[in-house]
């Protein structure tokens, strides 16, 4: 299973701000800063703040004193709840599409990939945003700077 470039980066987002949060001395970052830091483009990084804020994940406040922070719903965010939510239906193989596949109607493989797929994402379930900066990755995550 391969994971879209969206997910992939919700994800670094979240843990990147993650780790701020818990740097005292750190003010809040901007999607600018977030996006530099982690060397994402800054449009992708705004459209990917806007739906993690959109799920309740990310707080975004503008202004001074303002910037982006996980509430502690996206700290304590199962990552296979994320991907399934940030992923959307669908099954790994597309048996229906525009040129159906002659063998949808009995086929084997498809349900042993959908069975293989609801492992991938229970495999994830156990863990969380916070399991994911655990050490060594937290340190090395506040250690990063923009380009």
């Amino acid at each position: 299973m391969r994971l879209t470039r969206f997910t992939d980066l919700a994800l670094r987002v979240l843990m990147r701000l993650a780790v701020i949060e818990s740097a005292d001395d750190r003010t809040p970052p901007t999607t600018r800063e977030v996006s530099d830091a982690m060397h994402i483009p800054y449009t992708h990084t705004a459209k990917v703040v806007a739906r993690l804020q959109h799920l309740g994940l990310v707080e975004a406040r503008r202004g001074r004193g303002g910037g982006l922070a996980l509430t502690p719903a996206g700290r304590l965010a199962s990552v296979g709840g994320l991907v399934r939510e940030l992923e959307g239906p669908g099954d790994v193989v597309e048996c229906e599409g525009s040129t159906p596949c002659p063998l949808a109607a009995a086929c084997r493989l498809r349900r042993a990939l959908h069975r293989a797929q609801e492992a991938f994402y229970d495999s994830l379930d156990e863990v969380t945003v916070d399991d994911l900066v655990a050490s060594p990755t937290g340190p090395l995550l506040i250690g990063l700077t923009g380009r």
